[in-house]
């Protein structure tokens, strides 16, 4: 049998999955599911570039695609004295590869420790037992892998009596929601979580935060998912804070270039996480939020790359959160 030919790399991944195609089409089709497709044919004939070898493997290995010990994954944690998910825990709070392992996105994990804390939530997490949700081998194409790790999270949810779960990450929320098929637990990004837990009146702030604030709307939470109003919800309680809204913004959002994988290849030309960085500045804000791991390492970026460092900061939403209570 002929092995297919191998589209040109900017291309076959070039594509971040993040769903304006089908949003716009007449038709309501989803065309990045058939490059998904096509990614898994060269995937399956191991013709990808280095780095996405690489991300697979690790994930096969390490249960995560940082190549990263399993056994350091909760280091996060150190000090700030958290639990294993018991059966006295409400809820499971799913820390994610990428807020575990990256020095910049652990501050996101830690942050929302200290909210949960805050607000007298029971919480645990899996600890190191935690594996990889399977998002960006999804978008990779590796759909061998990621049946595997589906068989592997539902177990260990259900060996653990999990009934509700956080994530930190949209690409988590969004993963275990639509492409685990039927699922015996309720899951929820953490903005949702917190904008219950503001209504409850378990959540409250004590200090103010003057800033104007503009928010990017992560694609695997928006558009995906139509999760628009709680993040703003979550910003708004604060006080102190003035939310403009850009131009290109709920279902209109850019994508960071993040998910699909693209966090592992480099694809020429000008990065859409700098033009979102240029919407932020010209929408005259200090601190562009987002609520996502992946939007906060790419715009972070695009800050140096586009010369803006020290005009505007980029956050999460619950640094902020963290700051005021």
């Amino acid at each position: 049998m002929e092995s297919i030919p191998i589209p040109p790399k900017d291309m076959l991944w070039s594509c971040t999955t993040c769903s304006t195609c089908q949003t716009r089409c007449p038709k309501d089709l989803n065309p990045y599911e058939v490059l998904i497709e096509m990614r898994s044919a060269v995937v399956e004939e191991g013709r990808v570039e280095p780095t996405i070898r690489n991300a697979l493997e690790s994930v096969f290995k390490h249960g995560n695609p940082w190549d990263r010990a399993r056994s350091s994954r909760s280091e996060w944690a150190k000090g700030l004295n958290v639990k294993k998910f018991s059966d006295k825990s409400d809820i499971l709070y799913y820390v994610g590869c990428t807020p575990a392992y990256d020095p910049r996105c652990q501050e996101i994990a830690r942050a929302l420790v200290n909210t949960l804390n805050a607000s007298h939530v029971e919480y645990g997490t899996l600890a190191n037992e935690e594996n990889c949700c399977g998002s960006s081998v999804y978008g990779m194409g590796e759909k061998g892998l990621f049946g595997l790790l589906v068989e592997e999270n539902v177990l260990a949810f259900e060996e653990n009596g999990v009934e509700r779960l956080v994530t930190t990450s949209p690409h988590c929320y969004h993963t275990f929601k639509n492409r685990y098929g039927k699922i015996n637990f309720q899951v929820q990004h953490y903005s949702e979580f917190l904008a219950g837990l503001i209504d409850s009146g378990k959540l409250q702030f004590t200090r103010k935060t003057e800033k104007t604030v503009t928010y990017h709307d992560p694609c695997f939470l928006g558009r995906e998912n139509k999760i628009y109003d709680p993040p703003r919800k979550v910003l708004e309680s604060i006080p102190g804070i003035k939310l403009v809204e850009m131009d290109r913004s709920r279902e209109r959002s850019l994508c960071c270039e993040g998910g699909g994988g693209r966090m592992w290849i480099d694809v020429p030309g000008e990065k859409l996480a700098e033009k979102r960085v240029r919407d932020a500045v010209e929408n005259q804000a200090e601190v562009m939020v987002t609520a996502c791991p992946f939007c906060l390492s790419t715009i972070e970026d695009a800050v140096l790359t586009s010369g803006y460092e020290g005009v505007i900061q980029v956050m999460d939403i619950i640094e902020l959160v963290n700051q005021a209570l």
